[in-house]
């Protein structure tokens, strides 16, 4: 992981441009691939400014076509006489009950959300063989492997896709004996990109971000760290892994509460919003960007200075009715004190 070649799919804007700049933050060698060439020029710019080491790449591809995957891939062994990382980022989003969604829109989705994982993970192999070294990543999601969501079945299958995809190709590569390549899947929950303007929306309502939304830099970090230290599947975020836990232990209820949340949060009434595709077919152009404008950097700090004060005034209330000091303090003391 010295200065390492990374590729990363859907760089433009969201979550594939938050790992962008990670690794380019660190030093890394970037290759850049989206639709939108003139958005994708602007992020080599900032990687190449973020670390005096880092050099970005930038090659526009559609990840549903095949031979330009391939392509990109060519281009970027080219460029750096290897490929470390390779980082499967690009995906779409249908909102609406299955009745109302267009079954070629469907199809559309599955094939950049699924085919497009299927094209970046043959071309990133064939050259992680070759070295006997490399880590493949899949940008997957809670939503479709752990919980689901009303008007979300389309994202949903596609997510939930990747993560046996990865399970499956981790078999076979073993049986290849290649065991300096690693697959890996990351699944965050609700994350504070232009998602939800992105998505094709079938709902007849106004979309609001899932709450609470994790940041992109927090996935990004996320999936540096499992570059570095591979791992099958990585939960993203305190709220993922929440939700996580929450419905291996009551799935029924988990169930039921995002089903009201979806309903009664994250939709605004009937008749808000028209009927879209989203960037479905088209590139996400001038409405790419890093973050959905959902403040989540701010929301997760409130949260984090609610709960530190919730322990802090709990820590106060048991001390109060004991005569002892707070648990929390008498707990960093010893911690202290170990060797």
């Amino acid at each position: 992981m010295d200065r390492p070649v990374v590729v990363v799919t859907g760089a433009s804007s969201g979550v594939g441009r938050a790992v962008a700049l990670a690794f380019a933050r660190r030093g890394g060698q970037v290759v850049l691939a989206a639709r939108s060439a003139h958005v994708l020029d602007e992020v080599a710019r900032e990687c190449a400014g973020a670390h005096r080491a880092a050099h970005a790449l930038a090659v526009p591809a559609d990840v549903t076509d095949e031979a330009a995957v391939d392509a990109l891939a060519q281009a970027a062994f080219a460029w750096g006489g290897r490929i470390d990382v390779w980082v499967n980022a690009a995906g779409v989003g249908i909102l609406g009950a299955v009745d109302r969604t267009p079954p070629q829109e469907v199809r559309r989705l599955l094939d950049v959300n699924v085919m497009g994982v299927v094209h970046g993970a043959r071309a990133a192999l064939a050259v992680m063989c070759r070295q006997d070294s490399g880590v493949l990543i899949d940008v997957s999601s809670l939503l479709g492997p752990v919980i689901g969501a009303p008007y979300m079945s389309a994202y949903a299958m596609s997510k939930a896709a990747l993560v046996t995809f990865d399970d499956i190709l981790r078999q076979e590569l073993a049986l290849a004996g290649a065991r300096g390549v690693a697959v890996c899947s990351v699944l965050p929950a609700a994350v504070d990109t232009p998602f939800f303007r992105h998505a094709a929306n079938h709902t007849g309502r106004e979309v609001r971000a899932v709450p609470p939304p994790a940041t992109p830099e927090r996935v990004a970090r996320a999936v540096v760290r499992t570059a570095r230290r591979p791992r099958r599947r990585v939960v993203v975020g305190p709220s993922a892994r929440l939700l996580t836990w929450g419905h291996a232990l009551a799935p029924g209820l988990v169930r039921a509460v995002v089903t009201r949340v979806t309903e009664h949060r994250c939709l605004a009434p009937r008749g808000t919003a028209p009927d879209t595709s989203g960037i479905l077919s088209a590139p996400s152009a001038s409405t790419a960007a890093l973050r959905g404008g959902w403040a989540a950097g701010r929301r997760t700090a409130l949260r984090r200075a609610a709960l530190l004060a919730a322990a802090a005034a709990a820590g106060a209330l048991g001390a109060r009715s004991t005569g002892r000091a707070p648990f929390v303090g008498r707990r960093t003391r010893r911690t202290r004190l170990r060797p």
